[in-house]
């Protein structure tokens, strides 16, 4: 039979265990309780300071907003929903700027008639407010380069310059006389009579195609300005006192040409000559 002393020391077990097993208890419900609050903290920081979709196409201009019903027209099936791209069709957009859709679809480059290897310039399906409008959206979208407003962007600009930066990151792809030529894997420099100031400026801040890229740090807006001087004041406007062009394709039509008149009018004269001794 269980004695009076043990039936006293398990009573007193049993009491000192209660108040440890309710603190424990306690202290797991707190932790649950300011998990929970940090939680709920959390979300409605992020609830306050990170914008939806919604609230961004009400914060667009009048301007991004009509673009944004053109791009959904005739962009969205192979750039995508929101401008984020589609494997296979388009890149994305996201980032890209006004500048890459000035040139791209004031040139008439976009939209693309089919997948090839070099988009061609063609007449501009959309109209410049259309073009506009397109570029806004883009602009609003994502971000990225900017065109600087006004049609003459070369005033001022210095031709000696301009010159010497079009030969040193120019000339190697568009050629000295601006002609353009032949690339790599069926692609080319396309020629630089037909592009306006705005078109060329856009052109070397996006990096169309093979193209690279020419920031505000690699070349400035002023040198940017010398370059496009250079490219309408000399090369577009030059009445080629020298006589004949050639096309401004540079020594392969020069060096073809002197093979052609000079080499044969060499060999009919010392056939002639022959003839007469």
């Amino acid at each position: 039979m269980t004695s009076d002393n043990d039936r006293r020391r398990g009573l007193f077990a049993r009491l000192r265990g209660r108040p440890a097993a309710r603190s424990r208890g306690r202290r797991r419900l707190g932790a649950a309780v300011r998990l929970l609050a940090a939680l709920m903290l959390a979300g409605g920081a992020y609830t306050a300071f990170a914008p939806s979709v919604q609230a961004q196409d009400t914060q667009m201009s009048g301007a991004a907003t009509d673009g944004k019903a053109l791009f959904n027209e005739s962009c969205v099936s192979c750039h995508g929903r929101n401008a984020q791209g589609v494997e296979g069709r388009g890149p994305s957009l996201v980032g890209v700027g006004s500048a890459s859709v000035e040139f791209q679809v004031g040139t008439g480059r976009m939209p693309m008639v089919r997948q090839e290897a070099q988009a061609p310039r063609k007449p501009p399906v959309f109209s410049d407010d259309e073009i506009r409008q397109l570029g806004q959206y883009i602009q609003e979208l994502g971000g990225g380069p900017e065109v600087p407003a006004g049609e003459d962007l070369h005033k001022g600009g210095n031709l000696a310059a301009g010159g010497e930066l079009f030969r040193i990151n120019c000339s190697q792809c568009h050629a000295f006389g601006g002609g353009g030529g032949a690339l790599s894997s069926g692609k080319y420099a396309p020629s630089l009579k037909p592009a306006t100031d705005r078109q060329i400026y856009a052109a070397m801040l996006s990096g169309p195609q093979n193209m690279p890229v020419f920031g505000d740090n690699q070349i400035t807006p002023e040198q940017k300005a010398d370059i496009i001087a250079y490219i309408q004041e000399n090369l577009n406007h030059n009445q080629d006192p020298g006589g004949f062009n050639l096309g401004r394709y540079g020594p392969s039509t020069e060096g073809l040409a002197i093979f052609l008149v000079g080499i044969v009018a060499l060999v009919f004269t010392t056939l002639w000559i022959a003839g007469k001794s």
